[in-house]
């Protein structure tokens, strides 16, 4: 492993900085496909060469697969294979209960048709609803998908502790979990970092910038009203309140612009270089909307915190109340707070 890359799988690297995709599905303005297309060659051009996307997040699996379909119009087959594609398999609520074989087959057959490839690099599997016991057979399809080729690597999305245990259990080879981590959230270390350094499982990690509140935006101001202005914003101020609230938070933010200041960089660049070094955790997932954050968010690869700078990151998390519980688990309460504005069914009629 090198600074930059992290072998997540025999012979298979990804780039420890991944190029998120969510902010290119439309819930953040309008997406001017063409730019978006040169604005994922960009990252890919300062050495971001791992790219999320999912099943649900539309229209992002084919402004990826045109960004490859580029590479290799333009540089040759040997550009286009080194751009590593990581997609979600996001079953809606209202299916798991008759979840087939085919549904599974076909979200992956139109993955590969959307991503103009032959095989899907890291399909990450997520089940809304552990109470509907079917995520062992969709796993073992998706697993299936894997021994045929038509997947590389299958990882998972948002399961717990114990539910990683079982899909191990069931002889499911994960390589990986992406999960929400952040010097706000670190729910991952409730128990999943230890069964996961056990079963060499690793941490693809979302959130690390708190849908941009751990970021020089923030500095300095009022805690914002309810309702924010899109709901990422209202999912990571939830985590703010859990953390020990808008004080905290706001000494959390001082504490990251002085260490950015003696590298050089933004708040958000040190949030995601602390998460970096959290146990088990290979890369951080980070959206850009433009060639300017892909520039800035290379740089999250090139820094190396010192003893000092994690002292005083740890100074203000000893502060903090939460969140509680294990990977993703007041999401899963859809009458809670943080389940309440979760969206279930986004693969309808998509198919």
């Amino acid at each position: 492993m090198s600074a930059k890359t992290f072998e997540l799988s025999p012979g298979y690297s990804i780039s420890r900085v991944i190029r998120g995709g969510w902010q290119l599905a439309g819930g953040h303005g309008a997406v001017d496909r063409s730019q978006a297309v040169t604005d994922l060659i960009a990252a890919f051009d300062v050495g971001i060469r791992t790219y999320d996307c999912a099943d649900i997040y539309t229209g992002v699996e084919e402004l990826i697969g045109e960004a490859r379909e580029r590479l290799r119009n333009e540089r040759g087959a040997e550009a286009a294979r080194a751009m590593n594609v990581h997609t979600k398999l996001v079953p809606d609520l209202e299916k798991l209960a008759t979840i087939s074989r085919d549904y599974i087959r076909g979200i992956v057959d139109k993955s590969l048709r959307k991503l103009k490839t032959e095989q899907l690099d890291l399909v990450q599997f997520h089940w809304w609803d552990y109470a509907l016991p079917g995520y062992l057979d969709a796993l073992g399809w998706l697993d299936e998908a894997r021994r045929e080729g038509k997947v590389r690597n299958v990882g998972t999305t948002n399961f717990d502790t114990p539910h990683i245990a079982e899909i191990l259990e069931a002889g499911i080879p994960l390589v990986s979990q992406q999960l929400q981590y952040s010097v706000l959230d670190q729910r991952p270390l409730n128990g999943l970092s230890q069964l996961a350094a056990e079963k060499n499982v690793k941490f693809l990690c979302y959130g690390s910038v708190a849908g941009g509140f751990l970021s020089d935006k923030w500095l300095g101001q009022s805690e914002p009203d309810m309702p924010l202005e899109n709901r990422s914003l209202v999912k990571y101020k939830l985590i703010i309140d859990d953390f020990g609230g808008w004080d905290l938070f706001q000494s959390l933010l001082r504490t990251l612009k002085t260490i950015g200041g003696r590298y050089d960089v933004d708040i958000a660049t040190i949030a995601s270089a602390w998460v970096l070094e959290q146990p088990q955790v290979a890369a951080v997932i980070v959206g850009a909307r433009n060639q300017a954050h892909a520039l800035a968010n290379a740089k999250i690869m090139d820094i190396a915190l010192d003893d000092e700078d994690r002292r005083q990151i740890a100074a203000i998390i000893s502060q903090s109340r939460g969140p509680e519980g294990d990977v993703y688990m007041l999401e899963r309460d859809r009458n809670g707070r943080h389940g309440s504005i979760m969206h279930y069914n986004l693969n309808a009629g998509k198919i």
